[in-house]
């Protein structure tokens, strides 16, 4: 029942009261509502006597959570959970919530943290992680820790945030717990066993604690109905391809059916999909290396066929450091191995290069389970939602390139991309949500947004518009997008149009690189706009950015600088200062890839 239905029922809370629930548990998840209930039963079981009163004080475990796509959420979730079933008074927070002051008030700290792009924090992280390194920073002497680090080690600065937070602990006299871990992509078994050797170096500072308290806190960590671990099985309504008949992209228009699942989403939150490898490319590397399908190989504690295991279990679209070293020591082949003994060298090579390449280009002989031993498990894609539940109410739809690239002459596709792509109406899509509350529309729906979204970019901020619409909110909407041709390329280009015929969307201002003789993306756009752009920003704007993270936010954050220095009136450092207090106050959002 919700706080708006539970209203209509009781008037134990006054309207006042019921108005700051509701913006208090607005954004929470459901396991962090799950807590609140059991810490309010608890409370409610022993009027007028508190803990402390009782003599029976709890320690406290904080367990703060830096994650960009849900991975280091998820984990710190399950470790708050089990602390919670052993009897610690967990405190389950995002770095994001958390005033970096109020580092120096913890004595036991359980610390989950990705690593995003090359090296770099998650937004959630950025502000924790660059305090500590600030002369700012107090003395951390009392404090006992431990860090659990995730990452790819497919990126040069495998698991760097992660790194830096332990080193920047240990220097401000924090004591480690346990040494770090660092994870990869295949992260659960590592993160299992460090939750439990995390609990047994935490025994010793346990404190007695009321068995009211531990019951109640214990139940009220409870998993939703779907998740990462346990995905729903929706129909898939829709994949049409959306980019012209002559044009480079194939960009699909995706639609689920959620049913009666009971997800619910916002917009800017993300959808997880859970893939099968194509049945085609799971034959080549079959016959390639000479394997039978139906050899039985083990996976875990479950026996399958290796054509099953390489279809539904293992990653083959995506190589790793590690896979393609161990490939070289297959071969003995001196141009593999040379590539993979240069850092650089490698880091270029698996991004060009798939499984099918190795076992084409450099054969081996491989036993079938020696092969399922060395690939790593897939892992599920995630794509920024392109719908608002106010307009579609069960569907989710998403904006999803087809990766397709010629390797020694074949082509070879994005593992998730493909199956979307090649899905027929009525196949069953393993999905879930994946919440992103750090990117989010403003609290106050009449507060101006400025979206830059070029290519599949655009994809949220059509969930965006569809939102705005329902609340019946008009202007204060400036959209940037980009894509190479304005004939093959302008992604829901009849909508935009509605939009801006209505009033919903006020600017559109866009960029077709290659319909000239010189190149034009959306950073140009925005410098070219870049009076207008500063106005908006000194009446409140917030700014998103979402798409490519590798070139285009990084040329959009440049240009960002640049108006704010040229049209502000500052020098390079104020405007850096300006966008990175944007940032602090949630209003410079990214969602890049």
């Amino acid at each position: 029942m919700s706080l708006k239905e539970l209203s209509q029922f009781s008037a134990l809370l006054s309207a006042p009261q019921l108005d700051q629930l509701t913006r208090l548990t607005a954004d929470m998840s459901p396991l962090q509502l799950a807590w609140v209930s059991g810490y309010l039963a608890a409370s409610a079981s022993e009027p007028g006597q508190s803990q402390a009163q009782s003599g029976e004080q709890a320690q406290q475990l904080t367990v703060l959570y830096g994650s960009q796509t849900g991975n280091s959420r998820g984990v710190a979730e399950a470790l708050a959970q089990r602390a919670a079933e052993a009897g610690w008074q967990v405190n389950l927070t995002s770095m994001g919530d958390l005033k970096p002051k109020q580092i120096k008030d913890e004595s036991l700290l359980a610390l989950v943290v990705s690593t995003h792009g090359e090296g770099e924090a998650p937004d959630d992280a950025i502000e924790l992680h660059q305090f500590l390194a600030s002369k700012r920073a107090p003395k951390l002497d009392g404090l006992k820790y431990s860090v659990l680090a995730l990452g790819d080690s497919s990126y040069e600065f495998f698991c760097q945030t992660g790194k830096d937070f332990d080193e920047r602990l240990a220097n401000l006299g924090a004591e480690a717990l346990l040494p770090r871990v660092d994870c990869d992509v295949d992260f659960e078994d590592a993160a299992e066993q460090w939750q439990v050797q995390l609990l047994e170096a935490l025994a010793p500072h346990q404190q007695a604690r009321t068995q009211t308290h531990t019951s109640a806190v214990a139940g009220g960590f409870s998993a939703s109905d779907y998740s990462k671990q346990k995905p729903y099985s929706a129909e898939l309504l829709v994949s049409q391809k959306i980019t012209g008949r002559d044009s480079d992209k194939d960009i699909r228009h995706v639609e689920i059916d959620l049913g009666e699942s009971g997800l619910n989403y916002q917009p800017g939150d993300a959808l997880g999909v859970w893939f099968n490898n194509h049945d085609a490319l799971v034959e080549e590397l079959v016959s390639v290396l000479k394997l039978d399908g139906d050899a039985q190989v083990s996976i875990k504690d479950q026996t399958l066929s290796l054509q099953q295991a390489l279809l539904e279990k293992r990653e083959l679209t995506q190589l790793s450091p590690a896979q393609v070293q161990a490939w070289a020591e297959l071969s003995g082949d001196a141009e593999l191995q040379a590539i993979a003994s240069d850092k650089d060298a490698l880091r270029g090579f698996i991004h060009r290069h798939q499984l099918a390449d190795l076992a084409k280009r450099w054969p081996v002989s491989v036993e079938p389970q020696q092969l399922v031993d060395l690939l790593r498990p897939i892992t599920p894609r995630l794509y920024s939602i392109a719908s608002s539940q106010a307009e579609v109410d069960e569907e989710v739809h998403l904006t999803v390139a087809l990766v397709a690239d010629e390797h020694y002459g074949d082509t070879r596709f994005g593992g998730a991309s493909h199956f979307l792509a090649a899905a027929e109406e009525g196949q069953t899509v393993r999905v879930y949500v994946e919440p992103n509350k750090h990117f989010r529309l403003p609290d106050n729906p009449e507060t101006p947004v400025v979206m830059i979204g070029p290519g599949t970019g655009v994809a949220p901020f059509r969930a965006f518009m569809q939102q705005r619409e329902a609340d019946g909110i008009n202007g204060n909407a400036w959209l940037f997008f980009g894509n190479p041709h304005f004939e093959q390329d302008f992604l829901y280009q009849t909508e935009w149009q509605q939009y801006l015929k209505s009033g919903v969307l006020e600017r559109l201002d866009v960029a077709f690189s290659r319909d000239q003789a010189h190149k034009v993306y959306v950073q140009h756009r925005i410098k070219e706009q870049g009076e207008a752009l500063w106005q908006w920003l000194e009446r409140g704007a917030h700014l998103y950015i979402c798409g490519d993270a590798e070139r285009m936010a990084k040329d959009v954050h440049q240009a960002l600088l640049d108006v704010i220095a040229d049209h502000g009136g500052k020098t390079r450092e104020q405007a850096e200062a300006y966008l990175e207090n944007l940032r602090a106050d949630r209003r410079y959002q990214k969602d890049v890839y």
